[in-house]
């Protein structure tokens, strides 16, 4: 070996640890560039926050006005809302599913109060109703929908819903009680009493609410309604509306009111109900 060999062969020697210190200083630093990079991608997110739940169901009641009576009301709904829809309507009220019930005193158009004895002051309690012969109470039990047609379904705005439903009807029958002179608590059965309910003269004044519920006579029917409601809410939890529409109820047997008046088995009424409640 000659002296250029020797030298090349020693300088080749002492420069092979710098070499294996810089590969390995190399690899060192691709690996921590590699850890860094996986703690970027595995880092911890911050948790959801949940939002209300979506609203299921009401429940209200409230007062109603017929063309010929009066009564109060009470609903209960499931709400097809939310997730039919999309979760973000989850508190959009568009269409529900409706339970209903309701009790109302029917009036006759031909009746008119009359006092006993106008002339003496406190002898309003004993007024009556001439010629009457009967009280007229309806409960009803009915299934149906409200549907959204006009209107903004968010909480607080507002919206028109139509609305139709039918179920059965029994009507409640109570014979109408009179202080006859002379004879005392007095009801309707015959022809032969006529005189008794259309003659002033004869009456004493009216008997007591309460007389006659014991002789009760139930008259099974079914009824249907239909109108539009009008959703004036102004929080996604409470319920403020007005219902305006129509009324029909069919019964198995004619009912008669007033002692002069024709019996009949079907009734057509407007009404105007308004309504409260609350939703969850």
């Amino acid at each position: 070996m000659n002296l250029t060999a020797k030298y090349i062969f020693f300088l080749a020697l002492s420069l092979a640890p710098y070499s294996l210190l810089a590969q390995r200083s190399k690899m060192t630093y691709r690996n921590r560039l590699g850890d860094t990079t996986v703690l970027v991608n595995t880092a911890v997110k911050p948790p959801r926050v949940k939002g209300p739940p979506a609203l299921t169901s009401e429940f209200s009641g409230g007062i109603k006005f017929n063309s010929d009576g009066y009564g109060i009301f009470l609903d209960k709904g499931w709400l097809k809302g939310g997730e039919d829809f999309g979760a973000e309507n989850k508190d959009k009220l568009f269409n529900v599913r409706l339970l209903e019930f309701e009790l109302i005193e029917r009036k006759h158009p031909k009746e008119k109060r009359t006092n006993s004895a106008p002339g003496f002051v406190g002898i309003q309690s004993n007024s009556y109703i001439l010629g009457k012969i009967n009280n007229f109470y309806v409960a009803k039990l009915g299934y149906g929908n409200r549907r959204m047609i006009a209107g903004k379904p968010d909480p607080g705005c507002f919206s028109v819903h139509w609305v139709y439903l039918g179920g059965i009807a029994a009507g409640l029958v109570k014979p109408y009680y009179l202080r006859i002179y002379g004879a005392g608590d007095q009801k309707y059965v015959d022809s032969s009493d006529i005189e008794n309910f259309i003659n002033p003269n004869n009456i004493e004044g009216r008997s007591s609410f309460f007389k006659g519920f014991n002789e009760l006579k139930i008259v099974p029917g079914l009824y249907f309604k239909t109108g539009l409601h009008f959703d004036f809410s102004s929080s996604r939890k409470t319920l403020w509306a007005l219902e305006i529409g129509v009324n029909g109820e069919a019964y198995t047997q004619k009912i008669q009111q007033m002692v002069l008046s024709d019996p009949k088995s079907i009734f057509l009424n407007f009404y105007a109900g308004l309504s409260f409640g609350k939703l969850r």
